[in-house]
């Protein structure tokens, strides 16, 4: 990574760095592991205790923030607390959309932000990945079938194709703004150029399989069944054609698309048409690690210790097993979210490394300064800006390991025709096999389990869906 090869391209001023430097300093609560405090939360959940994972979320965040929003809506949906959930998620979904109508989602306002641009990532505010803008949609329209409102569920599906469009255009525009803005500060901006860095966990055959790190296979499947349950094939098909392009090879949704208009051509038969959601684990941690990054300061080429995100290493992926009326249903995978976290990283790194260059050659530009302007009028200011900068850095110096980690960590699927009423569900786990009730009415259901540990936490549908 090259830096800035000239002092005159930091042209923030000394006794700006220095507010920014004091102001960050003040505010050094913003030095938190997210990753210790979610383990914990997490940890609760699993144990059963959702309102202890709840209590201890909220006195880990002071600042009820977006992200808080997120991991709050999904440990309250776990409880089958729908309109609580959906108040958090509605929070959220707001959140992103005031920043995205502001335009402070464009990769360049990012570079812009003071406190990110001089000390640490960590100091602005959460801006969620592609991924978990899709996956709160999806999950909102999770919330709303198991509420039994098949057509507020429509809309927020639809909604994912429009957010898809759009961020695949900001995508567009974050890669060429960011090469050409490396371009010209002289910057590197892959990751692969990082001395140790992990670049396995993020750039491997399975990851670099998906188009993107954020069109799911969940949303457009999960779309396909809420167009044909509402009786609307010619829109259920392509939702149903694209989860089989991005997760191709899987019978159950071959199935899916081959049959759509004799299901729903077919009398009422007093059967249910059942999709079994099953999602295992927690999403995966972002860990601060430091490494050695070259710089070029005036034409001098110097190492400095650079924090910069490293996904954690994924977990073992075992389908769990579900049974039914005596009969095992085979489950097929559908998104991994694991796989989507690590294409996002992948994806982010230029920009994370590009703001890290212009931190550090800030930083060495003003120690250079402060070396090279002894005695002059503006030494003794500039000089300061150095000191507390260098405090502030080194107080700050983690990377950002902000992500929703509430989500579940894979997502598979099942479907089969179920007699209307009370059924118990058989779930084969790593740690056991427990029975699960669970009740369906209408012509279509879904039922989401959500496996972590022992648990199993089950969004069963309240009501019938009419046609």
């Amino acid at each position: 990574m090259r830096g800035v090869s000239s002092s005159r391209r930091n042209s923030i001023s000394w006794r700006a760095l220095l507010a920014i430097a004091i102001a960050c300093l003040s505010g050094c609560a913003a030095v938190r592991s997210y990753d210790r405090e979610l383990q914990g939360t997490l940890e609760s959940a699993a144990g059963g205790n959702l309102d202890g994972a709840i209590r201890l979320l909220e006195a880990n965040n002071s600042r009820k923030d977006l992200l808080y929003q997120l991991e709050l809506g999904m440990l309250q949906r776990l409880g089958n607390r729908y309109e609580e959930s959906q108040k958090a998620w509605g929070a959220a979904s707001a959140g992103i959309q005031a920043a995205r109508s502001a335009g402070a989602l464009e990769p360049l306002r990012l570079l812009g932000a003071a406190g990110s641009y001089v000390i640490s990532d960590k100091l602005r505010p959460y801006q969620p990945h592609d991924y978990e803008q899709v996956m709160l949609l999806t999950y909102t329209a999770l919330n709303y079938l198991a509420m039994g409102n098949y057509d507020a569920a429509r809309v927020a599906i639809r909604q994912t194709h429009e957010l898809e469009a759009e961020i695949a255009a900001q995508r567009a525009r974050q890669l060429a703004e960011v090469e050409e803005e490396a371009k010209k500060r002289g910057a590197r901006s892959s990751f692969k150029e990082l001395s140790g860095y992990p670049v396995e966990t993020i750039d491997n055959p399975e990851v670099n399989a998906l188009r993107n790190g954020y069109q799911s296979a969940l949303a457009h499947y999960l779309a396909g069944f809420i167009y044909e349950a509402l009786g609307e094939p010619s829109l259920a098909a392509p939702g149903y054609r694209l989860a089989n392009e991005l997760q191709p090879g899987q019978p159950v949704l071959e199935e899916a698309l081959a049959g759509l208009d004799a299901r729903v051509a077919a009398p009422d038969d007093g059967m249910a048409d059942v999709l079994f959601v099953v999602g295992t684990g927690a999403a995966p941690a972002l860990q601060s690690r430091q490494f050695n990054a070259p710089l070029f300061v005036n034409n001098k080429l110097v190492f400095v210790p650079v924090s910069f995100p490293v996904m954690a290493g994924a977990a073992p992926r075992a389908l769990p097993q579900l049974a039914v009326e005596g009969r095992t249903l085979p489950l097929a995978p559908l998104t991994s979210i694991d796989l989507m976290a690590r294409r996002s990283l992948q994806d982010d790194m230029p920009a994370i490394m590009l703001r890290a260059a212009i931190r550090s050659a800030t930083s060495a530009a003003l120690q250079y300064q402060a070396q090279s302007h002894a005695g002059d009028r503006d030494s003794a200011g500039i000089a300061l800006a150095a000191a507390v900068l260098a405090v502030g850095a080194m107080a700050l110096n983690s990377a950002d390991d902000r992500t929703w980690r509430a989500l579940p960590s894979e997502v598979a699927v099942a479907r089969t025709r179920l007699p209307r009423g009370r059924h118990q569900v058989m779930v084969q786990t790593l740690e056991g096999e427990q029975a699960v009730p669970v009740s369906v009415s209408g012509r279509y259901a879904v039922v989401d389990f959500r496996l972590m540990r022992r648990q199993v936490f089950v969004c069963a549908p309240k009501a019938e869906v009419a046609r």
